[in-house]
């Protein structure tokens, strides 16, 4: 196929109408002719000459140029497409270093081969154009629904037309053991948009919480308006699920909206959903009225919250607590779920027993180290006093409170108390010694003999092999794996020491050893703290 003047024009229209097809810009596909001409061209005066091919996009004439680049000459390695400046200046009048010279070449005639090749490039670049404005037009919608129809079934994933590409919907993706067949509508959140080799991917999804709660945000006006907002959503997919709800508005009730007149609006919703069970739960910045509200329909005696491991412990009725626990931990889980707690769940004999057991233990320690009966023991346990070092160091007032006591009993409470504090911490220091602790670990303010035993026992001996410890390390913490939170302990978590106290005292060690600039982190300090208050201002 020759370029001549009868097809100039065909090459255009060719252009416009591919382009119309597959609603991409028609310069793309000119773009797409020009490279496979010039690569036919190449193929037929030489694949090492730097041919290129410039169609006129008002006629449609193909002009056909050779380009040659001036290098230096230890740099000329393509002849054809290279060539020095003393042999440049055959062409041009003062050749420099990078210049281009050009000339045209006569149109060459296209053989099947060819043609084929150019069709094949053609072809190429409008599918990477295709796949491009799929993905411009795709990859904003990503956390929102969409509607679309199922084309068929590919080893359990759904390949489902969305107008302008296909998605998936992962068979994990999908509710249940729901099946489609061709041409049935369907309705799914887009989980994700991905740039891929083969093009544009769009993963879709029906069991991702946020499906739900973007669901809700179409039934229900008031969260679409920010009136009210979704704040959790917890789901077993396909059976039951939770979703946590507030009102900026105290005329309107959250979870009322949300249910609608005689249901309609969480039906709308459940339908959708298979028939999967909505609890819809006020929200509550105090976790453990959250927590309680989270567990409906169980009732809840008593919640104990330990914010540092992020664990809640909940008391309740012996005929309470399957209904609590739910069919198979299911309520609990979700309740977990949507707190982001881990939650342990007793019965009030449970906590009784455990209380009781704390009694005796604390009332053994008492009667063991300061030489009482257990009848005074336990008065100071029942007083609330949990160790050695309340004692030691409460006001002599608090310790008259208690009834029997004069200021003489207190008195010598206190130097039982402090003696035998004294002792242990005596024996500690030896033993951190016989270990290897040197002095300037021993002492480091903020840390108490038992302590430096603890750390000396693990290998810490310096203040330089203090000050490289992470914070974690000192107070412990809690980590995921596999799913499952597992606790790290800290080795110095035994002496309720937390994560801000570690990370305040292995800072004041770097600060002695010089590693680190006060100044410096003082001004970092302020620079985070003018950066958390600006976030304050924006999310008011």
């Amino acid at each position: 196929m020759a370029i001549t003047s009868a097809n100039q024009l065909e090459l255009l229209q060719t252009a416009e109408a591919v382009a119309r097809e597959k609603m991409i810009d028609p310069a793309l596909v000119i773009e797409a002719m020009e490279e496979s001409l010039a690569r036919a061209a190449k193929s037929r005066y030489g694949a090492e000459m730097d041919i290129r091919v410039s169609i006129d996009r008002k006629t449609g004439r193909a002009t056909f140029t050779r380009v040659r680049t001036v290098v230096e000459e230890e740099e000329l390695e393509n002849y054809q497409a290279e060539f020095t400046v003393a042999q440049a200046k055959q062409y041009m009048d003062d050749p420099q270093i990078g210049d281009t010279f050009v000339e045209e070449v006569p149109p060459v005639d296209m053989g099947r081969i060819a043609a084929q090749s150019a069709k094949q490039v053609i072809l190429q670049k409008v599918r990477e154009a295709e796949r491009d404005r799929q993905y411009e037009e795709f990859k904003d919608r990503a956390g929102t629904i969409i509607n679309g129809l199922v084309k068929r079934e590919e080893y359990g994933n759904v390949i489902v037309d969305v107008g302008a590409g296909e998605a998936v919907l992962r068979r994990n993706e999908k509710i249940g053991r729901e099946s489609y067949r061709p041409n049935d509508r369907i309705r799914c959140y887009v989980k994700d948009v991905r740039r891929e080799v083969r093009g544009p991917q769009i993963f879709l999804s029906r069991t991702a919480p946020e499906f739900m709660a973007e669901l809700f945000k179409m039934e229900v006006p008031e969260i679409y308006d920010g009136i009210i907002e979704i704040k959790a959503v917890a789901r077993d997919p396909g059976s039951r699920a939770k979703i946590a709800v507030i009102s900026y508005d105290g005329g309107i009730d959250p979870v009322g909206a949300c249910v609608g007149m005689r249901g309609s609006r969480v039906q709308a919703v459940v339908n959708e959903l298979q028939g999967e069970k909505i609890d819809i739960i006020p929200w509550n910045e105090d976790l453990p009225t959250f927590l309680v509200n989270a567990l409906q329909p169980a009732e809840v005696s008593k919640v104990v919250l330990d914010e540092d491991a992020e664990r809640i412990e909940v008391v309740v009725p012996e005929e309470q607590l399957s209904l609590a626990i739910g069919r198979r931990g299911q309520n609990v889980r979700l309740a977990s779920q949507l707190t982001a707690l881990d939650i342990d769940i007793m019965t009030e004999e449970e906590e009784s027993a455990r209380r009781q057991a704390e009694f005796e233990e604390r009332t053994k320690l008492f009667m063991d180290t300061l030489d009482l009966d257990e009848f005074f023991a336990q008065l100071l346990v029942s007083e609330g006093f949990t160790n050695l070092e309340e004692v030691a160091y409460v006001e002599l007032d608090e310790l008259l409170v208690i009834d029997g006591v004069d200021e003489g009993t207190a008195e010598e409470l206190q130097t039982r108390a402090r003696e035998f504090l004294e002792e242990q911490a005596r024996k500690a220091l030896e033993r951190a010694r016989e270990l290897g602790a040197e002095d300037s670990l021993i002492e480091f303010d903020g840390l108490t003999p038992q302590m430096v035993e603890a750390l000396a026992e693990d290998g810490i001996k310096t203040l330089e092999d203090f000050a490289t410890c992470a914070d974690w390390e000192l107070a412990g913490g809690w980590t995921t794996v596999d799913g499952e939170r597992v606790k790290d302990d800290g080795l110095l978590e035994k002496f309720d020491v937390d994560l801000a106290e570690a990370q305040n005292l292995v800072m004041t060690a770097r600060i002695i050893l010089g590693w680190v600039d006060p100044d410096e982190l003082a001004a970092a300090e302020a620079e985070g703290e003018e950066g958390e208050d600006e976030t304050e201002e924006e999310t008011v």
